[in-house]
């Protein structure tokens, strides 16, 4: 008797946002008392997302890259000038003012730093992906770069 093997094979296909898209974020690690990622620094932030799927769609496609613009807003509203704090950042309160007085765009962030931009980005991003798919497509991984030598990657443990 022959049994068909299942194929556990995906399909992967990937959109970035590079430096040159002017995605300056401003952040500081509160707790990173030792160094200087205390001190508010930023950086033009890249950001690459791996889409994946078992079954392409009717054009054989993982994803429609021309369907993510709400991703790319959601990236411009949260990283592009912005000033991005953590929420337990005990000078918030600080922060909170720089903004009444015009001087920042501020994000209020559970987590800032490369590894949680891009945990942030994934979960916003496959959210997004899933939804648009019908629970097609999915996110495999983010990656975040602050410039050519530091980055972050978060992926699916499945």
């Amino acid at each position: 008797m022959l049994m068909k093997r299942k194929d556990s094979r995906i399909y992967l296909s990937t959109k970035t946002y590079g430096h040159e898209q002017g995605l300056s974020c401003a952040f500081r690690q509160p707790l990173a008392t030792h160094s200087h990622c205390s001190l508010i620094h930023g950086y033009s932030l890249s950001f690459k997302f791996t889409f994946g799927c078992k079954e392409l769609d009717q054009r054989n496609w993982v994803v429609d890259f021309g369907g993510l613009k709400d991703l790319k807003k959601w990236l411009q509203d949260t990283f592009d000038h912005t000033l991005a704090v953590d929420v337990s950042d005990v000078q918030l309160k600080k922060f909170q003012q720089l903004e009444k007085d015009g001087l920042c765009k501020l994000k209020i962030l559970d987590g800032v730093g490369c590894e949680k931009f891009a945990q942030h980005a994934f979960d916003f991003s496959d959210k997004l992906i899933k939804q648009k798919s019908d629970r097609r497509c999915w996110v495999e991984q983010v990656e975040v770069r602050e410039h050519g030598g530091n980055s972050a990657i978060i992926q699916r443990n499945n």
